[in-house]
């Protein structure tokens, strides 16, 4: 089906039509002159072989081509069915203040962010990958899409704030998740979170009710502490201690059979996708024809004045 991205320029074909009738008009005309003052068997034995009906021929060439550079400004374009991975990954990230400390180098935070864009750039192109922040709240700072500039983007702008609310991170990874559209296929898109923290939830949901939700959604958590037992930050000038609760994180990851890690290397996370599976939907998407409209009007141009120098000499 032919449909116009532009369809306010397929006005340009009320003055093709207008020469066309004027054309048909002056034809007409031409005809009924010569049938009142001409003497139609003088004329018979002066030209006896004119080009009768192939003079038609040039000018209906001309406005065919004129009809199709118009139809073109009108950007015509056909409906084609493209596949659409639905597959999603969710990456969050802790941003909570223990996570400045440095007992890994350069400092936790730091770290983490490095590793989440490795893994950024080793995720398949067709996944959706989406990006959610947590510290006393949980925010989605990038939705799921396939666009790795805008996820590697915010993971540079991460910024540290007070709280740790590891369930609530859990909780809206489910949501973006669910937010997948469909696009015709069945069902939620299968789906893995990958949860970068220093443990130790002091805000928000439990990280109990968290696993209890992703093991029901089907949703595996692969967790990856970062930080040692010795590691402290300075908090309004006093030096609080902030080790690690890897516990927390395993439990969260063996629940939902995800994966946990200390020092995840980029070969280790890909264990995180490989068995993810696939969800294909199909998105309806516009591809534009008009070198086709502009190529069909350069051929009836060609043959427009092929047809008047083989037959008059001149161009129509």
């Amino acid at each position: 089906m032919i449909r116009f991205l532009q369809p306010w320029w397929l006005l340009a074909l009320l003055p093709v039509v207008a020469i066309a009738g004027a054309y048909v008009w002056r034809q007409f005309r031409r005809r009924q002159y010569a049938v009142r003052f001409a003497n139609l068997d003088l004329l018979r034995t002066l030209a006896p072989n004119g080009l009768g009906w192939r003079r038609h021929l040039a000018a209906g060439a001309f406005l065919i081509s004129l009809l199709a550079l118009a139809t073109a400004m009108a950007r015509p374009s056909v409906d084609r069915e493209e596949p659409l991975e639905r597959a999603t990954v969710m990456l969050a990230i802790d941003v909570s203040l223990s996570m400045e400390a440095d007992d890994v180098a350069p400092s936790r935070i730091e770290a983490a962010q490095e590793a989440a864009k490795q893994f950024v750039q080793e995720l398949p192109a067709t996944y959706n990958l989406g990006l959610v922040s947590f510290a006393k709240s949980a925010n989605v700072l990038v939705p799921p899409s396939k666009d790795r500039a805008a996820v590697t983007a915010a993971i540079d702008g991460l910024t540290l704030a007070e709280a740790t609310a590891t369930g609530e991170a859990v909780f809206t990874c489910l949501e973006a998740i669910r937010s997948v559209p469909a696009d015709g296929a069945q069902g939620v898109p299968p789906a893995r979170i990958v949860l970068l923290s220093d443990g130790y939830r002091t805000s928000g949901r439990s990280v109990e009710e968290a696993a209890s939700s992703a093991s029901a959604a089907n949703v595996p958590v692969s967790t990856i502490a970062f930080g040692t037992d010795a590691g402290v930050v300075d908090i309004g000038g006093q030096l609080q201690p902030v080790p690690v609760d890897r516990l927390a994180l395993a439990q969260l990851a063996e629940t939902t059979q995800g994966f946990f890690y200390e020092a995840a290397s980029v070969s280790e996370l890909k264990q995180v996708y490989e068995d993810m599976g696939s969800s294909i939907g199909h998105r309806v998407e516009p591809r534009e024809v008009t070198q086709w409209y502009a190529g069909f009007a350069l051929l009836f141009a060609l043959v427009a004045g092929g047809m008047s120098l083989l037959w008059t000499s001149r161009l129509p």
